[in-house]
C-alpha cells in the first residue's frame, strides 16, 4: 500500500474573495503563511470549504499553482478531485499536472446516489488511474449516500493506492468498525472538528479541519496531544473550542470560518452565491470568542 502522508492536522483551506467577488490571492498568500508558521501538517486544497463548485477552471489552477509555489514541499498537499461522473474524474486524474501534489481527496458521488457496488467501482477506477495516493471522502450529509464500513474496508484491502478515508458520517459505530478492521497502513481521518478528539482516542490518525484555518496552532496542539495519548490536556483544548465548533457550522460552511477569519483580519467576509455570510448574531458571537481567546495572527 502507498504511504499515507496525511496525518495530524490537515486544514481544509478556504478561498478568500474580494468585495468585488474576485479570488483574493493576496489574502490567500497571507493565510498560507499563517498555516506554515503555526503547525499545520498538511493542506487540503479545493475541497468543500474552498467553495470549489463556484470556482472557474482558471481560478482552480491559479490556486493550485499559488499553493504549490508557496508550500515548496514543506508540508503535504491533498487536492480535492471528485465528482459524480466516474469517467470524467478518471480523465481529470490522468491529465492533471500533479507535480508537488501528494494525494487527491475524492468525495463520494453526489446526487445520483450509487449503490455500494457503484461506490466501490467508482473509487477503484479512480485509484487505478491516479498517479498519487487517494483519500476517500465519505460525507453523506452532503452527498445523499453513505459509504458503509464494508465498502470502505473492501476498497482499503483491494486498492493499494487508497491510503485513507476522511470520515464525516458522524456514525461512531461505523467509524469504529473501519478503525478496528482496517489494514495496518490504511488510516481514518476525522472530517468533523467537533468529534476529532474522541475519534483519535478510537484510533483515527488526524483531521481535515475547518477551524484549523483560524486556529492552526491551538488545534494542532490538541491533535498532537491526543495522538500522543495525553488525553487529559487534549480534552481541555477540545472543551475550550466546543462553542466554536457549533458556531462555525450553524449558518453553513465556510460562512462561519470566514466570519472568524474576517474578525481576525486574515480575509474579507465574502462568499460566492449560493452561499452567503453568517447572520450578524453569529458573527458577533464568533468575534467575541476570538477576543476572549486573544488569538494573535
Amino acid at each position: 500500500m502507498a504511504h499515507n502522508k496525511f496525518k495530524g492536522l490537515g486544514v481544509a483551506l478556504v478561498t478568500p474573495f474580494t468585495a468585488t467577488g474576485e479570488v483574493d490571492y493576496t489574502s490567500l498568500r497571507r493565510l498560507l503563511d499563517y498555516q506554515l508558521a503555526n503547525g499545520t501538517d498538511f493542506l487540503c486544497v479545493l475541497g468543500t470549504t474552498a467553495e470549489t463548485p463556484t470556482l472557474t477552471d482558471e481560478e482552480k489552477q491559479n490556486i493550485i499553482n499559488l499553493v504549490r509555489d508557496k508550500v515548496q514541499g514543506r508540508i503535504s498537499i491533498l487536492l480535492g478531485m471528485g465528482g459524480n461522473n466516474t469517467a470524467a474524474i478518471v480523465r481529470q486524474v490522468c491529465s492533471a499536472d500533479l507535480r508537488g501534489i501528494d494525494g487527491i481527496l475524492s468525495v463520494c458521488p453526489y446526487y445520483n446516489k450509487p449503490s455500494q457496488e457503484g461506490l466501490y467501482q467508482h473509487f477503484r477506477a479512480i485509484a487505478t488511474h491516479s498517479p498519487v495516493p487517494v483519500v476517500l471522502y465519505n460525507v453523506p450529509g452532503r452527498t445523499g449516500v453513505n459509504m458503509t464500513a464494508e465498502t470502505t474496508l473492501r476498497l482499503a484491502r483491494d486498492c493499494e493506492n487508497i491510503v485513507a478515508v476522511k470520515e464525516a458520517s458522524g456514525n461512531f459505530g461505523q467509524i469504529d468498525d473501519i478503525i478496528k478492521n482496517k489494514p495496518k497502513d490504511f488510516d481514518v481521518i476525522s472530517g468533523d472538528d467537533g468529534i476529532t478528539f474522541p475519534l483519535i482516542t478510537l484510533g483515527a490518525a488526524g483531521v481535515i479541519s475547518v477551524i484549523g484555518n483560524a486556529l492552526p496552532k491551538e488545534f494542532s496542539r490538541m491533535v498532537r496531544l491526543a495522538l500522543a495519548g495525553d488525553y487529559a490536556n487534549a480534552l481541555t483544548i477540545h472543551h475550550k473550542f466546543a462553542e466554536l465548533f457549533k458556531l462555525l457550522f450553524v449558518d453553513g460552511n465556510p460562512a462561519g470560518v470566514k466570519a472568524m477569519l474576517s474578525s481576525m483580519g486574515l480575509v474579507e467576509n465574502e462568499l460566492r452565491l449560493p452561499l452567503v455570510p453568517s447572520r450578524l448574531s453569529t458573527m458577533e458571537r464568533i468575534s467575541s470568542i476570538v477576543k476572549e481567546l486573544n488569538i494573535k495572527c
